[in-house]
C-alpha cells in the first residue's frame, strides 16, 4: 500500500507540520524526560497501528540511547522489569489516554494519581499535551497511509526546516 498523500509535499500539509512541530518541541524542551516522551509516543502509536510514527519514534528513541531491550519491552510494559514506577504512570496514562473510547472514564483515577506522584505540574502539562499530539499525529499518518520503515533519526525536523 502506497501512502495516498505526501504530507510534506503539499503546502497547506507543510504549514500545518510546522506549526504542529512547534507544539512539539515545547514539549521536547520540558523537563519531561525525553526516554519516557519518546516511550510514550512509542506506546501511543502501537495502540493506533501507526507504522510511520513507530518507525520514527523507535529510532528516535535508539539514537538518543534508548536501548533495544525496553524498546522491545513497550508493547509488554506491564509484563516487564525494565520501566521505572514513573515511567509506568506515564505508559499507563499514554494508553488510557489513547484509548478513552474503551472506557468512560477516560483515564482512571488511579493512574492519575500515579502520574501526580511522579511528576510536577510542569512534566504533567508536557505528558497531557503529549498524549494528544501522538494521537492526532498518528491519525494523520494512518488516514494518508504513512508507511514505516524509511524513517532516519532526525529526517522529520529536517524535512521542515
Amino acid at each position: 500500500m502506497d501512502a495516498r498523500f505526501d504530507m510534506l509535499g503539499n503546502e497547506i500539509a507543510v504549514k500545518f507540520a510546522k506549526r504542529f512541530a512547534n507544539a512539539g518541541l515545547v514539549i521536547h524542551q520540558s523537563s519531561l524526560p525525553r526516554s519516557t516522551q519518546e516511550l510514550v509516543s512509542l506506546r501511543a502509536s502501537q495502540i493506533n497501528g501507526c507504522g510511520w510514527c513507530i518507525d520514527m519514534h523507535t529510532k528516535e528513541a535508539a539514537a538518543a540511547g534508548e536501548t533495544p531491550v525496553r524498546l522491545n519491552l513497550v508493547a509488554a510494559w506491564r509484563e516487564s522489569t525494565v520501566f521505572s514506577e514513573a515511567e509506568q504512570a506515564a505508559l499507563a496514562l499514554a494508553e488510557e489516554g489513547t484509548r478513552l473510547a474503551d472506557a468512560h472514564e477516560g483515564v482512571s483515577d488511579e493512574t492519575w494519581a500515579a502520574v501526580r506522584k511522579h511528576y510536577d505540574d510542569d512534566q504533567i502539562a508536557a505528558l497531557v499535551a503529549l498524549v494528544a499530539l501522538i494521537n492526532a499525529a498518528n491519525r494523520m499518518a494512518v488516514i494518508v497511509h504513512q508507511r514505516g520503515g524509511s524513517y532516519e533519526p532526525g529526517m522529520f525536523a529536517a524535512a521542515l526546516g
